[in-house]
C-alpha cells in the first residue's frame, strides 16, 4: 500500500510561484506513474499534470501549460509541481496521485485511472 503525502501549499499573490511536493510513505514510488489534480470549491476534481515512471513523458492540462512543470526527483521517489505565474483561478486543493505502470512510459489523465491519493494541500492565489 502506497501512502501519498503532499506538501508545499500556501497563500501567494497573483503572478507568484509555489512548488508542491509529493512523497511516498511506507514504500517508494518505484514503478509508479504520478499525477496532480486539483479541486476548487463547488467544482469537480480536474486533471493538472502527469508524469511517467521513467520521467520521459509529461502531459499538462491546457489551463496550466507553459506555467506549471511536473518533475520527478533524482531517485524518482518524489514528484514536484512547480507553479509559476499563478492566477486566482488556480486556487484549489491540489492532490497528488499514483498508479503502477510497469511499462514506465505511460501518463494518465483520468481521475479513475489512479489508485493512490494524498490528502491534498491548499493553494490560494490572491488577486
Amino acid at each position: 500500500q502506497v501512502q501519498v503525502v503532499e506538501s508545499g501549499g500556501g497563500l501567494v499573490q497573483a503572478g507568484g510561484s509555489l512548488r508542491l511536493s509529493c512523497a511516498a510513505s511506507g514504500r517508494t514510488f518505484s514503478g509508479y506513474a504520478m499525477g496532480w489534480f486539483r479541486q476548487a470549491p463547488g467544482k469537480e476534481r480536474e486533471f493538472v499534470a502527469a508524469i511517467s515512471w521513467s520521467g520521459d513523458s509529461t502531459y499538462y492540462a491546457d489551463s496550466v501549460k507553459g506555467r506549471f512543470t511536473i518533475s520527478r526527483g533524482n531517485a524518482k521517489n518524489t514528484v514536484s509541481l512547480q507553479m509559476n505565474s499563478l492566477k486566482p483561478e488556480d486556487t484549489a486543493v491540489y492532490y497528488c496521485a499514483g498508479r503502477l505502470d510497469v511499462s514506465g512510459r505511460n501518463v494518465y489523465t483520468v481521475r479513475g485511472e489512479y489508485d493512490y491519493w494524498g490528502q491534498g494541500t491548499q493553494v490560494t492565489v490572491s488577486s
